[in-house]
């Protein structure tokens, strides 16, 4: 049985998808806090419930009763920790906030790791994790020196404590950092989401700066494709990427949404935004050799598919 915290989001949902399709039993962990609007997440997992090979626990990864329960009551042999408060801006605001949820919560589920004897545990970190990197294309092997958002400080330690538990514990575990997710079922505040709705809406898109600030946007079929290889093989202590190894500047991205859904943008030019990264770019070499990853969904393609989503389930209510 695989253990899924924060499963009934973004990616979670996604991933759990590809879990069930392929006949794994599932135990999901999800609070459904107010980050955006819990409806969402229902509807995420609307699918799964009817699936005798799923379980749904609502409650907070921090909650240490909740924990031992679930790992008392269910055979867990992995863990895909997904869990957190996600986000670079929202951090800035409430950076204790971060550091509660997304490395004691980290802390809280290893020890039941450790405890119950959990076969692995694939941890979800984070591309900003860089900060503010000037070495493209960005690699594992990278000091990390400068991270610049509380969000991505959080995430750090939550790998370096992965790293303590392997070590001194000998817990197999897998940190994958993930390069700007994007598909069906994305957050609302995330900028494709975000620029989609006000485009559909003939309301003006931010672009902060000159739109010269580049993203490594990777589509979640990709990443969901990387995190089951990850859950499949074992391999003691690794940090990975999970990219598309290409970049897209938000021009660029504007463009191809219009390019994409026929519609034409007005912009509003903002200046950069605190905590934000001039660039992110994917070195994925040691995905491909370890876990077999190969993203090869082309940015337009990608749009396609989300304004897909996007029009039957955002847009048509």
């Amino acid at each position: 049985m695989i253990l899924v915290t924060g499963g009934a989001g973004f990616i979670g949902s996604h991933l759990v998808d590809g879990l069930l399709s392929r006949g794994d039993e599932v135990v999901v962990l999800d609070d459904f806090n107010d980050f955006y609007d819990p409806r969402i997440k229902r509807a995420n997992i609307s699918s799964h419930l009817d699936s005798g090979r799923y379980r749904l626990v609502e409650g907070d990864l921090r909650d240490r009763d909740l924990l031992t329960g679930i790992f008392s009551r269910h055979r867990i042999r992995k863990v895909v920790h997904l869990a957190a408060r996600a986000g670079v801006r929202p951090s800035l605001a409430d950076p204790l906030l971060y550091q509660d949820v997304n490395i004691r919560g980290t802390l809280e589920l290893l020890e039941q790791i450790r405890v119950h004897g959990v076969e692995q545990l694939v941890f979800a970190s984070s591309s900003s994790v860089y900060g503010a990197n000037e070495k493209v294309p960005f690699s594992e092997e990278d000091p990390i020196l400068r991270t610049i958002s509380p969000y991505a400080a959080s995430k750090y330690a939550g790998e370096l404590f992965c790293h303590t538990y392997h070590h001194v514990y000998g817990i197999p575990i897998t940190c994958l950092r993930f390069f700007t997710v994007y598909g069906p079922r994305q957050r609302p505040e995330m900028a494709i989401h975000k620029f989609t709705r006000l485009l559909y809406d003939g309301r003006p898109i931010p672009m902060f700066g000159d739109g010269s600030t580049a993203r490594d946007y990777t589509y979640i079929d990709d990443i969901v494709a990387g995190m089951l290889a990850a859950v499949d093989r074992p391999l003691g202590f690794e940090v990975i990427n999970l990219g598309e190894s290409q970049t897209v500047t938000l021009r660029e991205l504007i463009e191809a949404l219009e390019r994409v859904s026929g519609r034409k943008a007005t912009i509003r030019r903002q200046p950069l935004q605190a905590g934000d990264v001039s660039v992110t770019f994917a070195d994925v070499r040691k995905a491909r050799r370890l876990l077999g990853y190969n993203p090869g969904t082309r940015i337009d393609d990608g749009l396609k598919a989300f304004l897909e989503w996007f029009e039957r389930t955002v847009h048509a209510v």
